[in-house]
């Protein structure tokens, strides 16, 4: 969950299956590489490596237009990629890459909304879920911290991530820590390091170049819930296949691509077909619910 020294680590030591970074992305992705620092920062003085400066920020200089939030460095820099193995241990997906990583532990953030979900898996798997860890908690005396549900981002919600002149979708997973020397961003799970640079990373070796753009998208309507994705899948290809066209729809609030900007609601929500028991009403198990909703903390979500 925190951050460890970055080795370097070739990108294209391995080819791996991803979608092109679509124009507008791209468009944004420069636009900011241009501008340097964000102005309206959110949360700033967070690290990207251990002897680097302090000099992130967590950006909302896009909430207004675009409603997404990103990590944003000095300059031309983004963040990097540290990588995550956190979570289930030993199961599907496991290829042994995470047996060099010294500081795993056996629990996401938000393993409790895994549970719920009723799918079969006890929390997020390093090796199958391309997740993000982006937030930053931490009661040290003088820590930075960052909640992004303070500004909409909810839990488990889709992100984009920039990487390696590709784009791959992933999720929210996990947050950074106090458990390090310094408060950091730029981290992701080991399938997510996967997708973007190919099999040389491992638990002890991620990608130490600032220029992967992590964007969070604020809003409802960003949460794939308990239907909307293969939460039991058996590789990141598939569950990231499975939240594509979530993430398709969510990257057209970039430059004004789509209906998109600016909405924290979803335009889309489905018919409620059983009065009383789809979104926002109480329960206890998922048989109270109507489809697509499930039972999340005694309420219905989807």
């Amino acid at each position: 969950m925190h951050h460890r020294f970055l080795l370097s680590a070739l990108a294209g030591a391995a080819s791996v299956s991803a979608r092109d970074v679509p124009s507008n992305v791209q468009s944004f992705y420069d636009s900011l590489k241009t501008k340097g620092a964000c102005s309206n920062k959110l949360a700033t003085g967070f690290y990207s490596k251990d002897d680097g400066p302090n000099t992130f920020s967590y950006c909302g200089d896009h909430m207004s237009d675009y409603n997404v939030v990103y990590i944003k460095g000095s300059g031309s820099a983004f963040a990097d990629m540290d990588v995550d193995c956190d979570g289930e241990q030993n199961g599907r997906g496991d290829d042994g890459r995470c047996g060099s990583s010294s500081d795993t532990q056996s629990i996401t953030s938000f393993e409790w909304i895994i549970k719920e979900y009723n799918k079969g898996i006890k929390d997020l798997n390093a090796n199958v879920h391309p997740y993000v860890v982006f937030g930053n908690e931490g009661t040290k005396s003088g820590w930075k911290t960052f909640n992004p549900q303070s500004y909409g981002i909810e839990p488990l919600s889709v992100m984009a991530v920039v990487c390696n002149n590709k784009l791959i979708y992933g999720i929210w997973g996990d947050e950074n820590g106090d458990d390090g020397p310094k408060p950091m961003v730029g981290e992701a799970s080991i399938s997510m390091a996967t997708a973007c640079f190919g099999t040389s990373m491992n638990g002890n070796n991620g990608h130490d170049q600032n220029d992967v753009l992590y964007i969070a998208f604020p809003g409802a309507d960003a949460v794939p819930g308990a239907n909307g994705a293969n939460w039991g899948a058996t590789s990141w290809q598939s569950f990231e296949s499975s939240i594509e066209a979530l993430g398709n729809k969510l990257i057209q609030r970039i430059g004004g691509g789509g209906s998109g900007g600016g909405e924290t609601t979803d335009p889309t929500t489905p018919e409620c077909s059983w009065e009383g028991h789809c979104e926002g009403a109480t329960c206890k198990v998922n048989d109270d619910c109507s489809d697509p909703w499930a039972c999340v903390s005694g309420n219905l979500l989807r």
